[in-house]
């Protein structure tokens, strides 16, 4: 099916779309929950067979997200092709997307944000507010004393969840550092780290979503818990959606963006980071807004209008993860404990083995109050673990 008989009138015959996703994990499992309410078919690519989004999709290729082949195989079997995860092939889909293929957000922009440098690059020329930075494609003592400490080392590619990013306070720390082509930024002191999730049309059109507050485990730089509303001020979280929008209008992204941001003790705003995907910052859309993330990104590649990303009610969110000296067949402890929590909704992945800190699930918890929802969110926390039938 063309795109224009997707975008350019308003009768669809069933699929309404045939969504290709690169990537099998927990996102792409949750956007193919989305694409079956609204009427699309998913084809999901992943080299892990029975990947968490293949098993709901019902069609995977199994194939390597580097792989041409692949890749072709996917555009050929899709009317759009989007992705969860960034580190793909991005050469083969610019000569898919020029051959005609829909691809959203487009690769050449997917291009530009997989490289760190390129994506600060490409903030910096646009205005767009972030944490002085420079390039250390070659990584040395002296060019980071230089540049003065605390200081933060990215890698430039392949980084996620924490991993590629090394926090350095003092020389002595270099000892530490990624020996791979990197940028080194300014440490920010943030009172806050916000993160907005903002939705763009193909026709520009954009719907933002509330800003939420992420806390993340000392020393690991994952995400532990998550609070929605911000608790800032205002005219804060009002100048925090518009700066997100303009990131995004910027960028001329069509889907879904995550922009995560640093709060400043001045109430400055950073942008820290794009993530040019759904996101694990918006997971708590799905009971909390009326729109969920996953559908809306949806609504924005398929050219449907987009939906109302008003929050319904507070949520807190947590992530959870493997426990540590353990790995294999996933078993869940205190579910039944956690569930008869009101206002708590449990999502598993659907991963079969756990390692120390796997992505395995997350937890939504709303509540008529924040902290409320905070405090409930810290007892589920303390009550739900996911252990291996391994231990190490």
């Amino acid at each position: 099916m063309p795109m224009s008989s997707i975008s350019g009138n308003d009768s669809y015959p069933y699929p309404v779309a045939r969504i290709g996703i690169i990537g099998g994990g927990q996102l792409g499992r949750m956007m193919v929950k989305a694409a079956k309410r609204i009427g699309c078919t998913c084809v999901v690519l992943d080299p892990l067979r029975n990947s968490p989004a293949g098993q709901v999709s019902g069609h995977q290729i199994v194939g390597d997200y580097h792989d041409p082949g692949a890749l072709r195989e996917l555009a050929a079997a899709s009317d759009v092709v989007t992705f969860d995860i960034e580190d793909i092939d991005t050469a083969t889909l610019i000569e898919l997307s020029r051959a005609g293929h829909a691809i959203f957000p487009c690769p050449g922009l997917l291009a530009d944000i997989q490289d760190k440098l390129r994506q600060k690059d490409v903030l910096a020329e646009a205005g767009i507010p972030s944490a002085e930075y420079v390039a250390a494609d070659a990584p040395t003592a002296e060019a980071f004393a230089a540049f003065g400490y605390p200081l933060v080392q990215k890698a430039r590619r392949g980084g996620y969840d924490g991993r590629g990013v090394q926090i350095m306070h003092t020389p002595a720390d270099f000892a530490r550092h990624l020996p791979v082509p990197s940028l080194i930024e300014r440490f920010i002191p943030a009172e806050k780290e916000l993160a907005v999730m903002v939705a763009r049309g193909q026709d520009g059109q954009t719907r933002c979503y509330p800003p939420v507050e992420m806390c993340f485990r000392k020393g690991e730089n994952i995400l532990d818990m998550l609070l929605v509303p911000a608790r800032v001020p205002e005219q804060t979280a009002a100048a925090a959606r518009r700066l997100a929008i303009e990131t995004v209008e910027a960028l001329a992204g069509v889907g879904i963006f995550g922009i995560e941001m640093f709060l400043t003790a001045d109430g400055s705003l950073l942008v820290n980071e794009v993530a040019p995907r759904t996101h694990n910052s918006g997971h708590y859309t799905i009971e909390a807004c009326v729109t969920d993330q996953f559908e809306q990104h949806l609504r924005a590649i398929t050219g449907l209008p987009l939906g109302a990303p008003d929050l319904l009610t507070p949520a807190a969110m947590i992530n959870l993860l493997g426990e540590p000296g353990y790995n294999g067949r996933p078993v869940i402890r205190g579910l039944r404990a956690a569930l008869a929590i009101p206002g708590v909704s449990v999502h598993l992945y659907g991963k079969a083995t756990t390692r120390a800190h796997r992505k395995m699930g997350h937890v939504t918890v709303l509540d008529q109050d924040v902290e409320r929802a905070r405090e409930k969110a810290e007892r589920v926390r303390a009550l739900i673990r996911i252990i291996g039938e391994e231990k190490e």
